[in-house]
């Protein structure tokens, strides 16, 4: 029952700081603003999360759960077609995408908290990429790339659109800058220019 009780107050104060991040960005979702929204002292707060950053990256893995249905990546829950309405549904949602992407530029650093974490998850979505693309390219994608290969450049070009939009959401829209760089997965290679043929005899038509 207390351990219930726990998870319950574990997943109120997880919904509670998605709140504070949406109204408030990444700065303002402190430990003081998100104690106060669920009722607790910071002290209290600090019981079920040590950290700012660790509170942070429980928001994040929980989001992944969600935009995943719950699934795990490294089964290939992704699907090609639905990548473009995740695209266009964190575009709905700037704070969160701040918050991702402001944790996954300090996580670069030296034992950063939040680096174990973002490690894991790049191997995992790669591995989900990979999975998602040969489903539905098989061993080679159009432009002759492997699936591994292909899904490297698809995770990066998520992510980096995300800094761009939001550093200048004006110039840049996401959702269609990702779905130019689908069509760009399956577009075909250009043939090789044929070599011209030598001059031969004409054919004695008479």
């Amino acid at each position: 029952m207390a351990r219930a009780r726990s998870e319950e107050r574990r997943a109120g104060i997880l919904n509670a700081t998605l709140e504070v991040i949406a109204e408030r960005g990444y700065r303002g979702a402190t430990l003081s603003a998100v104690a106060e929204r669920v009722g607790l002292s910071q002290q209290g707060l600090l019981h079920y999360f040590p950290t700012k950053e660790a509170l942070l990256v429980a928001v994040l893995a929980d989001r992944d759960r969600w935009d995943t249905g719950g699934g795990s990546r490294e089964e290939g829950s992704w699907r090609l077609d639905l990548l473009g309405s995740l695209v266009e549904y964190n575009a709905m949602r700037p704070g969160i995408v701040q918050t991702f992407s402001a944790l996954l530029g300090e996580s670069v650093t030296e034992d950063h908290p939040a680096r174990d974490f973002f490690t894991r998850r790049y191997t995992q979505v790669r591995a989900a990429m990979a999975a998602t693309l040969r489903a539905e390219y098989g061993e080679t994608l159009p432009g002759g790339l492997s699936p591994e290969r292909a899904a490297v450049l698809l995770v990066a070009v998520m992510d980096g659109l995300q800094y761009q939009w939001l550093l200048d959401p004006e110039a840049v829209d996401m959702p269609e800058a990702f779905a130019d760089f689908l069509a760009l997965l399956r577009a075909q290679p250009p043939e090789s220019p044929k070599s011209p043929k030598s001059p031969g005899k004409k054919a004695d038509l008479s």
